[in-house]
């Protein structure tokens, strides 16, 4: 029972910060059984006090809001498929963002006395869905198309504590830059609750810098990276219901705002 729990729990913390292209990892280390389905309705605000023109911090700001839904398939114990779909607004834009489709494998565990090691293998892919504007500041994304792979180990105790680590290549189309991700977590997951806390990475290869030359600029050349830290706290309201927080902070970066974001939301298994 607790086992199935935690798997449950975790799978809120996929959708926390999926929105704007910078989510605490693609994929999580925990699997819905074969047949549940769980849904999340999330909701987020970031208060970005600072933007990196290239890697030059200035104090250009921006507010921006979300509300996302996301869903993860159990179509085997191994196999599982999960989307979401972003809402957000930010100045005068507003409107859908980005949906994303993945499909995650677990290839390998080793199940010892007190512990559990699994290697997971993920793909996916996302494209806009609307025909959003590109050409500032208060941009809701860079309308990429992004064949996404990711390669995780994952490390659990008997007790609940787990060490979750992926990193993979961004196949962004067209002249969006490829990036490279990478994204480590520690928690605990059990029938009393979930926790973590978590490091994300991504380095974008090449690309241009805001503000920088040549101009007129072409904004979907831009390169973006960022060091992000937070963390995620689920409480179970019920055996298929619950609600969940997750705070989060950007640290440093290239062509990224800095600062707080805020998530919570929503979650029901099926």
């Amino acid at each position: 029972m607790r086992k199935k729990t935690a798997q449950f729990l975790v799978c809120a913390l996929l959708l926390c910060v999926s929105i704007s292209g910078m989510a605490q990892g693609a994929i999580s280390g925990f699997y819905n059984v074969k047949g549940t389905a769980t849904l999340v309705l999330g909701a987020g605000f970031e208060d970005s006090k600072n933007y990196f023109i290239g890697r030059v911090r200035s104090d250009l700001s921006r507010n921006l809001y979300s509300v996302s839904l996301f869903g993860i398939y159990g179509i085997s114990n191994r196999l599982n498929v999960q989307a979401s779909l972003p809402y957000l607004s930010s100045g005068e834009q507003n409107g859908l963002q980005d949906a994303q489709i993945f499909l995650k494998y677990r290839a390998f565990q080793a199940q010892r006395e007190t512990s559990k090691l699994e290697v997971s293998f993920a793909t996916g892919f996302s494209t806009n869905v609307s025909d959003y504007r590109i050409g500032g500041l208060n941009d809701l994304g860079q309308q990429a198309k992004i064949l996404e792979t990711r390669a995780m180990l994952h490390y659990q105790k008997n007790s609940g504590w787990f060490a979750t680590v992926q990193s993979g290549f961004s196949f962004k189309f067209e002249e969006v830059p490829n990036s490279f991700p990478f994204t480590l977590k520690l928690g605990k997951a059990s029938a009393k609750g979930y926790f973590d806390v978590w490091y994300d990475f991504q380095y974008a290869f090449g690309g241009i810098d805001y503000r920088g030359t040549p101009r007129p600029q072409n904004f979907r050349e831009l390169g973006v990276n960022f060091h992000k830290i937070g963390g995620t706290y689920h409480f179970p309201l019920s055996k298929t219901s619950g609600i969940y927080i997750s705070p989060s902070y950007v640290i440093d970066g290239r062509n990224v705002f800095q600062g707080f974001a805020y998530h919570a939301g929503f979650t029901y298994q099926l």
